[in-house]
């Protein structure tokens, strides 16, 4: 079979011809070493690995390439947009420049002008994108390049070198501009795209203007924002990018601005109420190719880029690893980085702790990838701090989340139009491919090794300065720990961090957050970090705005907080808890002071739950699920309208007590179809209707008695009875399972022919022993009914209060004889049929066949 194989090598003399074969063929592969065959260069192979004296056994290269990964030697992958998408072919890149001064807040002076919405109506339309998916459309493939055939020019045709109209693009990656409207001779409105397959989401923009004139002051009023509340308000300066200032001075992004307004739209559609940003600015040259952002862009192309300099990087390609962790839903790829030193010994790779950051969940933040990007430049460089961050450590770096929508210009969603921080339970592989890999990744991680800490990188639009997000610890033993890391990093920080800030509250609405999941699945230090589109209110940085070297610092600054959370010398860790103790006692005596009230905090107070102390999250930049994917909305609908179509099953009973009586009465009314009665039907109803009036007396003369035992009474309402129905009261009785007492009702015997007998009902009560009898005198054909005879024990002075109808004797008290609950007055009378039942009567017998005594029956 292998030629090279009988020509070099001398097989020993083997009697099967099988294990000769099989010799020669393991030989090949590396087993029954020989020195001959380890020396010839056509049994060598580039996936096998050796090591330096070839006597050890031979191991598999790690692969390189599980999807089709950019080379070092080849071109970037172009971005895939949705095919509904126009993208012009120009290549946008910005340089990036650190401002040598501080941009200080805009400070408003209260004369801010403020522009009414005039729109398309009085205005001219300049620029409109016609390729957005309509309201219910859907992702359904994408490509390179977009949407095919020509690409349309949208901006309006300049009439001539006098005509200073600016002309609008936004068609490239990142950019988020729907719709521009001249209102005047340098006034524009301008409407956001909101995020592609929702109908919201509207914060991100980024759009580039051109044939700009210089010492003019334009004005630029964004018509539809969704958020009642901005940093805008409160000093925020939008973002300029000047193309010849790049090319001439080396002027990259600055704040610009005067005038800026944040209000409420004046225009009411009966819809979600909208928010608008104005600004006025002069552009520094004529005929200028500038670009308007809400922060400092960082697209996929930026990404690739810098990931494909650290592949061409000898020395870092050593010890970071570049995978594919899998595809987004538009086919981009979803990056991984795996960071640390080679271990010399597997005993020494196993004892690694392993720490997961990410960033880019949200689109729009961009702020993520700028702090992603410093904590890269400082664990791959060669600073002494870094290796040891290696050696100790394995990172899982996963730098852009959500490339799609990155790539379209989003704000908060994926092409799924949902919010993938609101998926990390999700079970739709398919529809949230990069939240289930990553969560799937982390997964397995956690069986190899324990992860430290994991930190998924946000902006935040609303709150200024750098904070997170954290998980209380319900367990005592880590009481206050997952505290330690943020209090540390704004120590070392302390000039853009604000441990103030910070919320450990987990509420319900973030269950499906990926801080939250990843805490839940044994991660105890899990945040999220939120840096804000704003400035400082701290130290030296009070008032100013964050420049990409700030967010770049912050990077730097997890790294050196990770170190002082692992140092083996515990001294600032046990000086961290200490402080967190002391603030969490001063808050706690704050918050009783606000009610009034005292505490001794030196005895109960760890006891108390730390989410009752902090107050919720309402101030974060989340929203909640917005449930299945647009791509399956309309199959749920379908689905929910053939489930509405289906007959409706029968409730199922949930309690013992529901299908006890729900078989009383069934039973009942099938007992009652067997037997018919025409007499005397409609009068033994009414009188029926009467006789619990009579009950009430012993009930209510005993109310003292009975109030101490509560008994809980099942009652089962007979209604009218049909022909041949027995008219006989059943026997009833009632065992009650928690005080063991039985009530029971039992009804004297009556003889053919008879008028109906009044019942006899006896209660006992098992730990008082009373009784409570009520006797009804028997009664003659023909004669009316006659009010029954009532007796009363009562166990302390033994009296027996009777009443009777006038002719009978009776021994009452005057209190218990003025009752009329007993029986009507003496005096009035009673207003009842004198032949009310039939004249013959059925055997007893027959009315125990029909009603059997293990039943309740109790009339109305």
């Amino acid at each position: 079979m292998f030629p090279a194989l009988e020509t070099e090598l001398k097989p020993e003399t083997l009697s099967d011809p099988y294990e000769d074969f099989m010799h020669h063929h393991l030989q090949y592969y590396g087993y029954f070493k020989d020195p001959l065959m380890l020396s010839s260069p056509l049994l060598r192979s580039r996936q096998l690995l050796y090591d330096e004296l070839d006597e050890v056994n031979p191991r598999l290269r790690e692969p390189r390439e599980l999807f089709s990964f950019f080379s070092s030697r080849g071109p970037l992958q172009s971005p895939k947009w949705p095919i509904e998408c126009e993208v012009i072919k120009e290549n946008i890149h910005h340089i990036e420049w650190v401002p040598p001064e501080p941009e200080y807040f805009y400070q408003p002076t209260g004369d801010e002008k403020v522009p009414e919405i005039v729109g398309e109506e009085q205005g001219t339309v300049v620029y409109q994108l016609d390729s957005v998916p309509t309201e219910g459309a859907y992702f359904t493939s994408s490509r390179i390049g977009g949407k095919r055939g020509i690409i349309k020019e949208l901006a309006v045709t300049l009439q001539g070198p006098e005509d200073n109209t600016l002309l609008f693009e936004s068609r490239f990656e990142s950019g988020n501009l729907q719709k521009a409207v001249r209102v005047g001779v340098y006034e524009y409105e301008l409407t956001l795209r909101t995020d592609l397959y929702t109908d919201k989401h509207t914060q991100w923009f980024y759009f580039r203007v051109q044939n700009t004139r210089k010492e003019v002051t334009y004005r630029f009023t964004i018509v539809n924002l969704l958020k009642p509340k901005s940093l805008y308000a409160v000093g925020m300066k939008p973002l300029m990018y000047s193309q010849l200032d790049a090319t001439t001075y080396n002027i990259g992004w600055r704040r610009e601005g005067h005038e800026i307004k944040y209000y409420k739209n004046n225009m009411d559609d009966g819809q979600q109420p909208l928010y608008c940003l104005t600004w006025t600015i002069q552009f520094p040259h004529d005929q200028d190719t500038c670009f308007f952002a809400h922060f400092y862009p960082y697209t996929y192309t930026d990404l690739q880029c810098y990931l494909l300099s650290i592949a061409n990087n000898p020395i870092q390609s050593q010890f970071c690893k570049l995978r594919a962790l899998c595809r987004s839903l538009a086919g981009n790829t979803v990056y991984l980085l795996t960071v640390t030193n080679p271990s010399r010994t597997p005993q020494e790779a196993a004892a690694k702790k392993a720490v997961v950051l990410s960033a880019r969940v949200h689109p729009g933040e961009s702020n993520g990838s700028w702090i992603m990007r410093g904590f890269l430049d400082f664990i791959l460089s060669n600073s002494p701090d870094a290796q040891l961050l290696r050696d100790i450590f394995v990172f899982k770096v996963i730098p852009m989340l959500n490339p799609d929508g990155v790539i379209v210009g989003n704000y908060r969603c994926s092409l799924a139009g949902r919010d993938l921080n609101r998926h990390y339970k999700t079970v739709l592989k398919d529809s949230f491919p990069c939240i289930w890999y990553t969560k799937n990744m982390i997964k397995r991680l956690l069986e190899e090794r324990e992860v430290l800490l994991y930190c998924d990188f946000h902006g935040h639009s609303r709150k200024n300065n750098v904070f997170l997000y954290g998980c209380n610890s319900n367990s005592r033993k880590h009481w206050l720990h997952e505290r330690v890391f943020p209090l540390m990093l704004s120590k070392n920080a302390p000039d853009k961090f604000s441990f103030d800030s910070c919320n450990f509250k987990v509420q319900k609405c973030k269950e499906g957050t990926g801080r939250v999941v990843m805490w839940r699945m044994g991660v105890i230090n899990s945040y999220t970090i939120e840096s804000t589109f704003g400035g400082s209110t701290l130290g030296s940085k009070r008032d100013t705005h964050f420049t990409i070297e700030d967010l770049k610092s912050l990077g730097y600054h997890v790294c050196d907080t990770i170190l002082d959370f692992c140092d083996p010398d515990q001294t600032k860790y046990t000086q961290c808890l200490q402080e967190l103790k002391e603030l969490l006692q001063q808050e706690i005596h704050k918050k009783f002071s606000n009610f009034g009230q005292d505490m001794d905090l030196e005895a109960s107070w760890s006891d108390i739950p730390l989410s009752d102390i902090e107050s919720s999250t309402s101030g974060s930049d989340s929203s909640l699920s917005d449930g299945l994917p647009a791509h399956l909305l309309n199959i749920a609908n379908e689905l929910n309208q053939k489930m509405l179509l289906k007959k409706t099953k029968k409730k199922r009973l949930q309690t013992r007590k529901q299908r006890n009586e729900q078989y009383q009465k069934n039973y009942l009314m099938r007992e009652l179809k067997l037997a018919e009665d025409t007499p005397g039907r409609a009068r033994f109803a009414s009188t029926l209707q009467k006789q619990p009036t009579l009950l009430k007396a012993p009930e209510k003369s005993s109310s003292s008695v009975m109030r101490n035992e509560k008994p809980r009474l099942n009652e089962t309402q007979l209604s009218g009875r049909e022909k041949g129905t027995s008219l006989d009261p059943p026997l009833t009785s009632l065992v009650l399972p928690k005080n063991k007492e039985t009530i029971q009702t039992q009804l004297s015997g009556r003889d053919k022919g008879t008028s109906l007998e009044p019942p006899l009902t006896s209660l006992v009560l098992p730990k008082n022993k009373e009784t409570i009898q009520t006797q009804l005198s028997g009664r003659d054909k023909g004669t009316s009914l006659e009010p029954p005879l009532i007796s009363l024990v009562l166990p302390k002075n033994k009296e027996t209060i009777q009443s009777k109808k006038p002719g009978f004797t009776a021994s009452c008290s005057p209190k218990r004889s003025t009752n009329s609950g007993l029986g009507p007055a003496p005096d009035v009378k009673a207003n009842w049929p004198r032949t009310r039942y039939p004249a013959t009567r059925k055997d007893r017998s027959a009315v125990a066949a029909v009603y059997p005594s293990l039943h309740i029956y109790t009339y109305p």
